[in-house]
């Protein structure tokens, strides 16, 4: 069934459901903070929150005593639950999460579902949104792009996700621990091949930094540095097979010098002929035989 949500049109008569709004906070600099969302933080009846211990720190900050709630993954339920329910009772709502847009990656979607489905009034609050930041000054194409959250943890669904993925034409956006980074670029080196890469931590902080090169220059870089703060990989997507090998950076290389790049890398010849097929999008076959000039 068509449901119109007229934000800010007056309660019509018999209507006495709250208002749920997704309120955008700072992702790490507090400079960042809405007028707007100040403002429907001192205006709602309640606010939920992903993490209570950091928001009360937000709120002593702009100086707002509202009553907070804990809402995140592991009591999603019961306090959906309590919280549509003084939806209905006519209270309004803020959610928040830890940091950045609510209901991305987070819990929030799900209440935000649930209130839809109540044809209770859902209003964005607009804020600071990592993926978006990251992408913008990746210098990748902003054209069109797919946000994709964070990948698989175990090998398996790692590999399976990237090879799904393998032939999108967009740009790719991930989310990644940094205990995590190295096990991800390199799955992706592999999978994708050596794409253009843009990796930032700590954006919007005084730490922030930005990584952009090829995924085999960074994973080098942190390989020999090391790496600290919540990642944001943006990765170009998959170009068409003659501009891919217009541009790569082996396109002047001979498939047997290009072989041997990768074993000074440290791969067996085994391993080398792998990527090379990879990069070359030949047959392993091919390359084997053209390496040892069979």
């Amino acid at each position: 069934m068509l449901q119109i949500q007229k934000s800010y049109k007056e309660k019509e008569q018999g209507n006495t459901k709250g208002i749920l709004y997704l309120v955008g906070t700072p992702i790490g600099n507090l400079e960042d903070m809405s007028y707007r969302a100040i403002r429907i933080l001192k205006e709602v009846d309640l606010i939920a929150a992903e993490d209570t211990r950091q928001t009360i720190k937000l709120l002593n900050h702009f100086e707002i005593q509202k009553k907070l709630v804990s809402y995140h993954e592991h009591n999603k339920k019961t306090s959906g639950l309590e919280l549509l329910k003084h939806l209905e009772n006519g209270l309004d709502v803020a959610l928040v999460s830890d940091a950045g847009l609510p209901a991305i990656s987070d819990p929030g979607y799900d209440l935000t579902v649930q209130a839809v489905e109540e044809e209770i009034k859902v209003i964005p609050i607009a804020g600071p949104n990592a993926a978006l930041l990251g992408l913008i000054a990746s210098g990748l194409s902003t054209e069109r792009f797919v946000f994709l959250g964070f990948l698989p943890r175990d090998k398996k669904g790692l590999f399976e996700e990237l090879k799904r993925v393998q032939v999108y034409p967009e740009t790719l956006i991930y989310y990644e621990a940094p205990h995590r980074i190295l096990k991800t670029l390199s799955a992706m080196r592999e999978v994708l091949g050596n794409r253009s890469i843009s990796l930032s931590r700590e954006l919007t902080k005084k730490f922030e930094e930005f990584l952009r090169g090829s995924l085999e220059e960074v994973i080098d870089h942190i390989s020999e540095v090391g790496i600290k703060g919540e990642c944001l990989i943006v990765i170009e997507g998959r170009k068409n097979h003659e501009e891919a090998t217009q541009d790569a950076w082996w396109n002047t290389l001979s498939i047997e010098k290009h072989v041997e790049h990768y074993i000074e890398k440290g791969n067996n010849s085994k391993e080398a002929v792998k990527l090379v097929s990879k990069d070359r999008e030949l047959s392993k076959r091919e390359v084997y035989k053209e390496y040892h000039q069979i």
